[in-house]
């Protein structure tokens, strides 16, 4: 895993980089965990636009992963090392003993011809291995954490992510989240032990805006560019403010900074400390 520079033959190829994929150990993906992917151009199935700034791009599968790991106490080898065009993290190809193959998401370090496993019981604590939170030691770090038993890993998924377990008290572990949030998890959730593979993701540059069309990413535009009939930013003659107390959105919500979250959400008890802003 690093990061590829080129020479700077263009304007676009100067400050561009990507990764040298030296991790990868097989090209085609598995067909039988390929589902085909519509593009949807941030419309709704009405043809209306929810998402804003999406459209085009390369054509993709979506690779069909285990979040679950459900298969228990079954050894699985790792036969590939695959790229996901979904995500920024590789995958790790497993086959159990059983002969059935599945998709992962890689760990760091994880290589080809490992044997990894899946339990509800105390197992080695080893990269890859997946088990209940309580079974873990302190310090450990952890991905793919599940917030309900059995329901599958939901956090700390991304590339270059791992979680740390910071206590173990009264049915519930302390995890602290790479955003600094500190929250609890039920104890029976299980965890992959490990960091999320392809750490250097977010060193690479794109370079131009071309890159971004394939990721099918389409132009944004300040909304003081705009004019007043499709921005409360819009309209005055040259460089103007925006004119208003607090920035708006393009319907006329407060915006930037403004918090979101329900003032009495169900998940509020087990956050113990909110996250760092980093500005």
């Amino acid at each position: 895993m690093g990061i590829k520079k080129y020479n700077p033959t263009s304007a676009g190829r100067r400050l561009s980089s990507v990764s040298d994929f030296s991790e990868l150990t097989k090209k085609s993906p598995e067909k039988k965990l390929l589902i085909a992917k519509k593009k949807t151009a941030g419309r709704n199935n009405y043809g209306k636009i929810t998402v804003r700034h999406r459209g085009g791009g390369a054509k993709q599968y979506y690779r069909v992963i285990d979040f679950k790991r459900d298969k228990f106490d079954i050894p699985a080898k790792v036969v590939a090392i695959e790229y996901d065009p979904n995500r920024l993290a590789r995958l790790a190809l497993l086959q159990y003993a059983d002969g059935e193959k599945r998709y992962t998401i890689a760990p760091v370090e994880l290589k080809i011809g490992d044997q990894v496993i899946s339990s509800k019981k105390q197992v080695e604590i080893k990269i890859g291995n997946q088990l209940p939170l309580k079974y873990i030691p302190l310090g450990t770090l952890v991905y793919n954490i599940e917030l309900k038993p059995g329901g599958g890993g939901k956090i700390s998924r991304s590339a270059g992510i791992a979680a740390k377990l910071m206590a173990i008290d009264r049915g519930f572990a302390t995890i602290k989240m790479p955003s600094g949030e500190v929250r609890l998890v039920p104890e029976v959730c299980s965890a992959v032990i490990g960091q999320v593979s392809n750490p250097d993701a977010m060193h690479i540059r794109w370079g131009k805006a071309g890159r971004m069309r394939h990721l099918g990413v389409r132009p944004t535009v300040r909304g003081k560019a705009q004019n007043p009939v499709d921005h409360p930013h819009g309209g005055g003659e040259g460089n103007q403010p925006i004119g208003l107390k607090a920035p708006k959105t393009k319907w006329g919500k407060p915006a930037m900074g403004v918090k979101t979250r329900k003032n009495k959400k169900y998940s509020d008890r087990l956050i113990l400390q909110r996250r760092q802003n980093k500005h």
